[in-house]
């Protein structure tokens, strides 16, 4: 059965169906047109975004056991047609709370089922090349605005806002289904040709694996689980509202600021990749110290170059930052925890992305709509969290090496 499986093909596959999900990350092409044709707030219409991360670790919890008992296939499918689905419901919404149900809660749910079986399957595929795997999965959800934005951009100006959700959650629901009939689960002895030696889920035997009752009474897992919160607070905050910042404080038009959507999903992307293969080489928590240290000098040119240079600097930056820390942190959690149960773990740890993710577009957009559409005063908030992460990471440091000297004594 092992011969016969492509696991390269599970792979591209998955990678197919989350730059469908990844279109999340384009929400601000859909933001302020979506105000304008239905009156409602741009403080309002962010929340559909928010509530869509927020729900996210219930069903990446749920999909990571599913995962675990060999349904990854199911819950893959599963999770990509119920995004494309609410994708496409969101643009017959008449009221908030429909956009919210449609877009947030069902987009939500369906995402974050694709996310957690395409990651954590596809991982388990591939015992020798875990970091290479997890930095492409995690690579094709960033990547998907640099399809969308430009996409929806068109189709909002061709046939406006409400059309452009239908007409992409459908091509959504069509290639989630395309590329789930190509997924396999990955057997639980699965070991590739280029390594028969070793075993799936074999990790270093100073760590051990625990599940998420024994974790949960770790320090360290309230350590990362906050840190995950705020490396990931900015990137939300400038997923959710990069177009409107981009025309309101530096002057670009609506065609221009979709660009830079691509651009900062673009570097969300390679950044997933980029600090990944940093971390390998200088560690996770000198890698984490690098990324809050970039998010703060980033911010700081955002408020203080107003010009399409600036801009362009803190697009870039604050993208590959994001982008790292939703790379690194997978396997952070892998090495405090184990592989055995990294499906459900590395769920309940994305819990601290999902709080981000609910106040992060919330409190940028409230502060924009009081100051006239400048978000200079969110952009000191996402200064003063950074450092608060910048602060944990190095509790946590001298933890693990005071850990490290007890269990050498």
């Amino acid at each position: 059965m092992h011969k016969t499986l492509n696991r390269w093909a599970v792979l591209v596959s998955s990678m197919g169906i989350l730059m469908c999900t990844g279109a999340i990350y384009a929400f601000s092409i859909f933001a302020g047109p979506l105000s304008a044709e239905t009156g409602w707030t741009m403080e309002n219409v962010i929340v559909a975004f928010a509530i869509n991360a927020a729900v996210g670790p219930i069903p990446m919890i749920l999909g990571g056991f599913l995962t675990d008992k060999g349904w990854s296939k199911w819950s893959i499918m599963a999770g990509g047609i119920l995004f494309g689905s609410g994708f496409a419901l969101a643009g017959t919404a008449t009221s908030l709370w429909q956009l919210y149900f449609y877009y947030g809660i069902l987009g939500g749910i369906g995402q974050g089922f694709a996310y957690s079986g395409c990651l954590n399957n596809t991982m388990r595929l591939f015992p020798d090349k875990r970091g290479l795997a997890s930095g492409l999965i995690t690579a094709g959800m960033g990547g998907a605005a640099i399809i969308a934005a430009p996409i929806a951009n068109n189709l909002i100006q061709s046939m406006g806002v409400s059309q452009a959700f239908i007409y992409m959650g459908i091509a959504y629901v069509a290639i989630s289904f395309i590329c789930s009939l190509f997924i396999k689960a990955a057997p639980k002895d699965y070991v590739p040709a280029s390594m028969a030696s070793v075993k799936t889920g074999s990790v270093p035997p100073a760590i051990e694996n625990k599940n998420w009752k024994e974790m949960l009474q770790s320090v360290n897992f309230y350590l990362i689980l906050f840190m995950l919160a705020m490396g990931a607070f900015s990137g939300l905050m400038i997923a959710s509202n990069a177009s409107p910042i981009g025309q309101s404080m530096f002057g670009l038009t609506a065609a221009v600021a979709a660009g830079y959507v691509s651009l900062y999903s673009l570097s969300n992307t390679l950044g997933r990749v980029i600090w990944g293969a940093v971390s390998d080489k200088i560690g996770r928590s000198n890698t984490i110290n690098v990324m809050y240290s970039v998010i703060v000098i980033t911010f700081f040119i955002l408020i203080f170059v107003r010009s399409t240079v600036g801009f362009t600097i803190g697009i870039i930056g604050l993208g590959l930052c994001f982008g790292g820390v939703m790379g690194v942190f997978p396997s952070l959690v892998m090495e405090n925890f184990g592989s055995k149960f990294q499906g459900v773990n590395y769920g309940i740890v994305f819990i601290g992305y999902s709080v981000s993710a609910y106040f992060a577009p919330k409190i940028a957009a409230g502060m924009a709509a009081s100051a006239n559409g400048d978000f200079t005063k969110a952009f000191y908030v996402a200064i003063a969290v950074a450092l608060g992460g910048l602060a944990l990471n190095i509790f946590y440091m001298f933890r693990k090496r005071k850990s490290m000297a007890l269990s050498q004594a």
